[in-house]
């Protein structure tokens, strides 16, 4: 396979901004031409949580695809899928709030607790919110070792966004059983990376 060149890794960014932002102006377009089904305001919530949940399979999937294929100019493109999945999961959160909650904080606690998948979506928008502020080369370089320990959080976010989408949508199993089976292959990918994260090495 062609080595991957500086000129290609721009055009390939450029076609994965086309990629990730297309959904979210189709989605208005949906939105403003009365298209978003039913209940738009669960259409909005459950599309933007997709859109996360893909970017985030974009993201673990870059490592082995860079590894498998000799492309190691591909791994500078993680840090734009990385932010997209940030992006997308403020969208998620921020149609919640304001459309299904309608800003009512005070309700905010009573949906956690009669609701569990949104502290374990909370805690997922936490995650990829620390990674997307650290993504910056100038913190990289403060955080030294510190910073690829911090990213293995992603690990941990790959786990929780999953449950996240299966408990949302209740009775529906074959979807969320599908990303379930390619997070953990991705996991699996990098056991040894998680083990040594977890444990130090041997």
């Amino acid at each position: 396979m062609k080595r991957l060149t500086q000129r290609g890794l721009f055009w390939l960014k450029v076609c994965l901004h086309i990629s990730f932002l297309s959904p979210i102006i189709y989605l208005v377009l949906m939105v403003l031409t009365d298209n978003a089904g039913g209940d738009p305001v669960q259409y909005i919530i459950h599309y933007t949580g997709m859109g996360a949940l893909n970017a985030l399979v974009v993201t673990l999937l870059i490592s082995p695809l860079a590894k498998r294929f000799k492309q190691g100019l591909l791994l500078q493109t993680r840090r734009l899928v990385g932010l997209y999945v940030f992006a997308y999961a403020c969208l998620h959160i921020a149609a919640f709030i304001s459309l299904d909650l309608l800003f009512a904080w005070g309700f905010l606690f009573e949906e956690i607790v009669k609701r569990p998948y949104i502290l374990v979506g909370a805690a997922s928008l936490i995650i990829a919110t620390l990674l997307a502020l650290t993504s910056f080369q100038a913190v990289k370089r403060k955080l030294g070792k510190r910073w690829q320990s911090l990213h293995n959080w992603i690990y941990v976010m790959a786990i929780l966004a999953p449950i996240h989408f299966y408990w949302s949508v209740k009775s529906e199993i074959i979807e969320p059983s599908i990303y379930f089976g390619i997070f953990a292959l991705l996991l699996w990918y990098r056991r040894k990376s998680i083990k040594q994260w977890l444990f130090g090495r041997a």
